[in-house]
Order: structure tokens, then sequence, then C-alpha cells
């Protein structure tokens, strides 16, 4: 029987980057949408062809035909809803960040391992076919030494122009209401100042974060970081001894540039992402020999890659790419990056 699908936020990126997703792909069903926004419920509905709205997600949470849920909502009340889902024994994919502390992070890990669920995190660019390709030939390189081993690695996000499509999407001007509830938006020890940087910083530069560790390893340490009160950061992780620094900075004019460059002894392979929402893939780049090849590049969506295997996920029964028990740490590297911004 065919996964069917809850969507729980139908705003822009719940609409363009998932709904859109999900309703075209013939291997699950999307059964139902839940937005606490009824005129843009009402919308998203009637653009999708989708008969079952909801009011809250609760609701949703009800209807026995939904067997899977994908949460796309204001990022303080993920969690809540994500416990909420996990609790009703219906398998999860969240946008990132799945939580602000990795405490919040390891309850709904926990809820989602007692009930033996499907449990993934919207690291989409880990479902990249660039990406993919890019590890392919990193673990080749590896393997053979036929560029020496890994020296380095530096990775870099100037947040610009996100790349949407405004065809993709309908919205009303309806405001977001208050009143849900919503998880405490970092530690304890945070200072209250600090905490919309933060926001930013897990929001958008978790990604390269979390890629970086896909690439060079689960579990760095943080070597070394500068944050700033906007978020913007310069961090350096440690992957057993090979240093990855990462150049941080959101809000940027023009081209949203965003990569991960691996140094050899001998070449470097270079990944250049997309803008988060171009339906386009990662440029792989391989330089060795005093030559730059550009690997075969093609036209394919990580957003849509990411609904395909979520799916297959919850068919097969098996961990996702970016499961919630691998991206606890990514909140556990942020909190370490801005505890040192607070101490210092």
């Amino acid at each position: 029987m065919k996964p069917g699908i809850g969507i729980i936020g139908t705003g822009m990126v719940g609409q363009m980057c998932h709904l859109a997703n999900f309703a075209a792909n013939p291997a699950c069903r999307v059964v139902a949408i839940a937005d606490l926004r009824p005129d843009l419920a009402a919308a998203a509905a009637q653009k999708f062809g989708i008969s079952r709205v909801y009011g809250t997600h609760r609701e949703l949470l009800a209807d026995g035909a939904v067997s899977a849920v994908v949460v796309v909502t204001k990022r303080r009340a993920t969690g809540p809803i994500v416990l909420d889902a996990l609790n009703s024994g219906r398998h999860v994919l969240s946008e990132k960040p799945m939580a602000y502390t990795t405490a919040q992070a390891t309850l709904l890990v926990e809820a989602a391992r007692r009930q033996n669920l499907v449990y993934s995190i919207g690291y989409m660019k880990r479902h990249d076919a660039g990406v993919a390709r890019a590890l392919e030939v990193l673990t080749r390189l590896r393997n053979d030494q036929s560029l020496g081993r890994v020296v380095r690695a530096k990775g870099w996000c100037f947040g610009g122009d996100t790349g949407r499509s405004r065809d993709n999407f309908v919205m009303t001007g309806e405001a977001r209401p208050d009143g849900i509830e919503l998880w405490q938006d970092g530690p304890d020890w945070m200072p209250s100042a600090m905490r919309a940087g933060y926001d930013n910083f897990l929001n958008v530069f978790s990604h390269i974060i979390n890629l970086a560790r896909y690439l060079l390893g689960s579990s760095p340490t943080v070597a070394d970081s500068s944050v700033e009160t906007s978020g913007a950061a310069r961090v350096t992780l440690d992957f057993d001894g090979i240093a990855c620094t990462l150049d941080l900075v959101n809000g940027s004019e023009g081209a949203w540039r965003e990569g991960l460059t691996i140094d050899f002894e001998r070449g470097a392979l270079t990944i250049e992402l997309p803008a988060p929402f171009a339906e386009e893939e990662a440029r792989v780049i391989l330089d060795h020999q005093d030559e730059s090849t550009q690997l075969v590049h093609a036209t394919s969506w990580a957003f849509r890659r990411q609904a395909v295997a979520f799916v297959s996920d919850i068919i097969e029964r098996r961990m996702p790419l970016a499961s919630g028990q691998d991206s606890v740490t990514d909140i556990a590297l942020a909190e370490a990056i801005w505890k040192r911004r607070a101490s210092g």
C-alpha cells in the first residue's frame, strides 16, 4: 500500500519544495494538508488537488489515512509538532533545524526509536545528484591515493538570491497566528541577544556543516570559531587531523554562492552548490595534473530526490541519508560554536 503523506505547513517552502514533489511521486499519495491559515490551506489544496484540509496538525494526525508527515512550519514550532507526529506513530520528514538544543533533538530521536519510525531531516543537499557523484569520486581518490592524501578542506556560504520560482506556489495575506507551542530557541546559557543570530546560523549554515560531515567524517570537533551577533562566522572543524575552514555570511547581494573544496596533495575536488530553491544540481570539478575537469552535469533537483528517498525509506524501512539520529551532531556543533562566542 502506498504511504499516505500529510503536509503540515503550506507556505512557500511547504508548497514549492515539498507538496509539489510528493504530489508528483507515484509511489505515495498526498492525502491531507494542515495549516493554521485557513485561506492559505484552501488555496494550496485547490492548487495541488488535495481533498482533506485541516486547521491544526493534531487534526491531521487524527486522520487514519496519514502514515507519514512532512513538517514545514515556523522553526520554533517544528520540534513540538514533530514530537506529536512521532508519538502518534507517523514517519517524519522535518525541515531543518530539527531543534535548537541537543537535548531537544535527542528527545525527538528517542521518540522515533521507541516507535521504530523513519525520521529524516531536510538536508536535501545530501540528496543532490552532483553531491552523490562527488562522494563516489572522493571515495575512489581516498582509496587509490592517486592524488595523494587529503590535506585540508574549505567551505563557504555567501547567501544571496535563493533561486525560488514564483510560479510554483500561492500565498495569501494572512498573518502567522500566535498561540502555538514553541520550543526555546537556544540553550539556557545563551543570552537572549544572541538567539536571533543563532537561529539564522542554524537555518542557513547548518547545511554546509552537515554536507562537510557527510563527505569528510560524521563527528568532527570544533578547532576554532569566530561568530558575529548576526550569525556570520568563520569556523574550523577538525576531521581527524584534516582542518575544514568554513566562511559563512548571509544576506549577500547577488547570486547565492555555496560550496566545498577538498584539497589533496596533488589536486582538488570542488562542489559548487546551486541556490537552495534552484531546480538544478551541484557542479563538481576535479583539478589534477594542471587540468580542470567538470564531471558530467545533468538536470535534477535535490528536493525532488529527497522526497523520493523519504518514500523509499518508509517502504523499505531504511535509515535515511540525513537521519534525525545523525543530525543531532549538527545541533551539538552549533551549540559548541556559539558557546565559544558566549564565553569569549
